[in-house]
Formats: C-alpha cells, sequence, structure tokens
C-alpha cells in the first residue's frame, strides 16, 4: 500500500479516465480507483459518449469533464493540459485493469523520482487479451524498441502512472489510441528514469464492447511509428533511403560504365541518365537527413530543458511552497 507518510509530503494524486460509452464499467473503474488511492481525484472525460456514461461516473463521485474531439490522444491531451497535480494515473474507463497494484505504480514513481511506471499486462484469459493483439502489440513493442531502445515490454499498455514533469512536457501530437506509441517514445527519446510493473489483466464484463479495431489502429500505430522516427531519427531514415538509392544507381550505371571503358562509346543513354538522377537524389536524401537531425538535436535540447525546468517526482521543494503559500 501507498504511504506518503512516509516519503514526505502527500503528493496530489490525479486518476485519469478517459471514457467513451463504457456505462458498463465505469462507475466501478471510478469507485476500485478511489478506494485504492484515498485522497486522489478521479477525472473522467467524456468523449461524446450516447449513453450515460457520464450520469454514472458522477454518481460515483468522478470530476466529469468533455472532450468533443474525437479520439484517445485528443483527451489524453486534453487531460495533461487541463488537470494539475504531482502524480497522474492514467487507465482506460472499460474495467480491464486491476485497481490494486495502483498504490505500488505511485509508491515506486514516487520514492524513486521516476517519470514513468507502465503497467505490463499479464493474462490467462484469451477473449481479455487475444493472440493477434498479443502479437500485434510484440511486433510493434519490438520495433519501437529496435529504433528508439527496449526499455518497455507492453507499449500499447493503457494504464500507466506519470510524473508532473513528464506530463508537462509532453507534445500529445497524437489523435487516437496512437497516443501510448508516442508516450513511450517520448520518455525513450528524453531517456527518462522509468519502470515496469507486471499487472493483471480481465476481460471486459458483459454489456462492454471494446472500440479498438484491430488493423485499423494496428496500422495506425505504425504510421505514429513512422512519423516518430522521420521527427526523431531523420539521419538514419533519410540515410538509409540514401543508401538504397546510391546503390540503385550503381547497379543502374555498372554495365554503362564498363562498357564505356571499354569501347568509349556511351549505349544506353535513358540508363545512365535516370542512373545520374538516382545518384543526384540519394546526395539530396542525405542531405536532407544531416540538416533534419541538426534540428531534431536542437528540438531534442529545448524539450529537455522544458523537462528539467518541472521538478522531479518525490523532490519536495515544490511541494514545501505550496505549502507556504
Amino acid at each position: 500500500m501507498f504511504t506518503p507518510t512516509k516519503l514526505g509530503p502527500v503528493p496530489r494524486v490525479a486518476v485519469l479516465v478517459p471514457c467513451y460509452n463504457e456505462e458498463a464499467t465505469i462507475a466501478d473503474v471510478v469507485r476500485d480507483f478511489s478506494a485504492a488511492l484515498p485522497g486522489a481525484t478521479v477525472h473522467v472525460y467524456d468523449n461524446n459518449s450516447n449513453d450515460r456514461t457520464v450520469e454514472r461516473a458522477r454518481a460515483a463521485g468522478a470530476v466529469v469533464q468533455h472532450e468533443p474531439l474525437q479520439g484517445k490522444g485528443n483527451v489524453v491531451r486534453r487531460m495533461f493540459a487541463d488537470i494539475e497535480a504531482d502524480v497522474y494515473l492514467l487507465v482506460d474507463g472499460d474495467g480491464t485493469y486491476d485497481p490494486k497494484i495502483a498504490p505500488e505504480l505511485v509508491r515506486r514513481l514516487w520514492s524513486e523520482h521516476l517519470d514513468m511506471v507502465n503497467a505490463a499486462r499479464v493474462t490467462d484469459i484469451a477473449a481479455a487479451y487475444r493472440r493477434g493483439h498479443r502479437f500485434g502489440n510484440r511486433l510493434l513493442t519490438s520495433l519501437v524498441g529496435s529504433i528508439f531502445g527496449s526499455r518497455i515490454n507492453d507499449m500499447l499498455s493503457g494504464y500507466r502512472v506519470f510524473s508532473r514533469r513528464f506530463v508537462k512536457s509532453f507534445p500529445a501530437l497524437s489523435s487516437g489510441f496512437e497516443t501510448e506509441t508516442e508516450l513511450t517514445v517520448h520518455a525513450l527519446e528524453l531517456r527518462m528514469p522509468i519502470a515496469e510493473v507486471k499487472s493483471a489483466y480481465k476481460d471486459r464484463p458483459e454489456g462492454s464492447v471494446s472500440k479498438l479495431r484491430t488493423y485499423h489502429d494496428g496500422f495506425r500505430v505504425l504510421r505514429m511509428i513512422v512519423r516518430l522516427v522521420k521527427e526523431e531519427r531523420p539521419l538514419a531514415l533519410f540515410g538509409s533511403i540514401s543508401l538504397a538509392l546510391f546503390l540503385a544507381s550503381l547497379a543502374m550505371i555498372a554495365p554503362v560504365l564498363l562498357f564505356f571503358l571499354e569501347t568509349g562509346l556511351v549505349p544506353r543513354l535513358p540508363t545512365a541518365l535516370l542512373a545520374t538522377g538516382t545518384m543526384v537524389l540519394a546526395s539530396l536524401s542525405l542531405v536532407c537527413g544531416v540538416i533534419l537531425d541538426t534540428v531534431t538535436n536542437g528540438r531534442r535540447e529545448m524539450k529537455r530543458l522544458s523537462y528539467l525546468a518541472i521538478p522531479a517526482a518525490g523532490s519536495y521543494d515544490r511541494l514545501r511552497v505550496d505549502a507556504h503559500e
């Protein structure tokens, strides 16, 4: 159990629950997390639900707000901008995550001065975590790990705890379910102190329907990864394109060049021109990669400075200031 008195001043904990048509589960989610984290404020952000999600969340004791822009990423952006706290717990409103480990997640983040603690899903229930979803998660997590660093085993988990400096330095550019990928890459790119804890994962109760569209959302996550590679690893991306164009140009020009060296003639002028144009594109791609890499380093430095401007989790300086005020 999280006991803040042993750790110094009590942090303000906000439980953030993005919701869309979760009337079957939202009341239990609010009550369970309120019981698990006494003193925490549960914020439910409704995303254009057309059922009784809002009524049941408010009746269960949650602070209910609305975000009209559809998509989980839009809701996360709004919650991170609106809510002021020391520790932020983000969880889906579908009732599939275990509230009993919430105190441990908060305790670990606060006591170890971490910026993110990810709850990796563990379950034996096939219906709760289908084989296709499991395979896709492993594939996408491995892809992100190979590019940005392998420090997270369940990149698509919707159950995480963040520090204030993580939340207030997070750009939140995505609009849908790919926001989990953006959250992970933000932590990896700034080399934040993070951890992962295994968490039980259960099936949705009767009457609750998943909003996840396997292939559609999978491709959106993949597109987000490509965009993040372009923005955060431009030299690697454009350097790879440059190398591919360079090799293609060599393959086209080699027979023409050999014939020219033997005879002094250029038998396939169009091929020679195509090879030349391809080599020019290879050079331009490499130059673009170098320039964008310089820009990316500048952006990364600015994000790092914004991140460092906010006290770390477990740092009591700001809490003391608040107490004096």
